[in-house]
């Protein structure tokens, strides 16, 4: 099988095994929403930047703020995993959820100042189109080019952000007039109020305390955690066989609170609508099937190495 092959033309076989490895009871119980749980992540994420910015303005000694600057880095990415769960709607299955998906959306999506139409479109592209160097907008125009240690590490760095926003722009020059017009509305808003937050900032509390606070971890932690959570997806990955056209990342308790469970991406991509805090169980009921393919997990220790130590190419097999 070729990698052009897309997910929906390539995958009927896979899924129709995946139906069969866990029963449907628990397979039910897996998709189960509890919209509750949703909050409580969520109140997490805001207690965690709430209070790492505040210690990254309060600390004066670097072994003191900057620890609270990658927290807050983080969490700002993690935003974007919070908007993930949105545009699959799992966050609550109630008849009225127009209204407040469109809220959460704006609220996951203004902290990494993207476009959550733009993100949504983009993102169920990449799952429709998984497996196509064509058709997965993200592996079209995001993946790096050049396979070269010097390359793959801009990505680690603030050309990240014109990397990515580059590359969004390019997606969205193909979707019909008026999407891109609502697109831009929404991508200027974003912008433009991370605009009037950094320079209030700058104004208010000066300089030192904006490094601290907002471009350290907008311009230095993000785009690390950016780049070692796209590592956990798809780079590693067979290309002669679907049900290993993600990376199957071993069960770290540390990664499930850092990435908010977005590790077990080859499990969101078999079952989409499965929410994100019930990922690590279905990681452990597909067990089975993995042992029987041979797919085997690895951390990301061991993508890193990969990625950077034996310069790897993109969306092959490692091995």
């Amino acid at each position: 099988m070729s990698g052009e092959t897309s997910w929906a033309d390539a995958s009927k076989d896979l899924r129709e095994k995946l139906a069969r490895v866990i029963p449907r009871d628990e397979m039910k119980e897996l998709h189960r929403l509890r919209p509750f749980r949703h909050l409580l992540v969520l109140a997490w994420q805001l207690l965690l930047l709430s209070s790492s910015v505040a210690g990254a303005a309060l600390f004066q000694s670097w072994y003191a703020w900057l620890p609270c600057s990658v927290v807050t880095g983080w969490t700002i990415f993690n935003f974007t995993v919070m908007l993930h769960e949105v545009i699959h709607g799992s966050v609550y299955a109630g008849r009225r959820k127009g209204g407040v998906y469109t809220l959460l959306g704006w609220l996951y999506a203004f902290p990494s100042g993207i476009s959550r139409t733009q993100f949504k479109r983009w993102h169920l592209d990449h799952h429709s189109g998984l497996g196509s160097s064509e058709a997965d907008p993200k592996r079209h125009h995001l993946s790096p080019k050049r396979v070269s240690r010097w390359y793959k590490l801009l990505y680690m760095t603030p050309a990240l952000i014109p990397i990515y926003f580059r590359a969004a722009a390019t997606e969205t020059a193909s979707y019909a007039p008026e999407l891109r017009r609502v697109i831009a509305r929404q991508r200027l808003v974003t912008v433009l109020g991370q605009l009037a937050i950094a320079s209030s900032i700058v104004v208010f509390f000066g300089w030192w305390i904006a490094l601290k606070v907002y471009f350290v971890p907008y311009l230095l932690v993000f785009p690390v955690a950016f780049t070692i959570n796209r590592l956990g997806q798809h780079y590693f990955i067979d290309p002669d066989d679907p049900a290993k056209w993600g990376t199957r990342m071993k069960r770290s308790r540390f990664w499930d609170m850092a990435f908010l469970w977005s590790s077990y991406h080859l499990e969101h991509h078999y079952f989409p609508r499965v929410p994100f805090y019930n990922l690590r169980r279905l990681n452990r009921a597909l067990e089975p099937f993995w042992e029987e393919i041979g797919h085997q997990p690895v951390s990301y220790r061991e993508l890193l190495w990969k990625w950077f130590g034996r310069n790897a190419v993109p969306h092959t097999n490692w091995d």
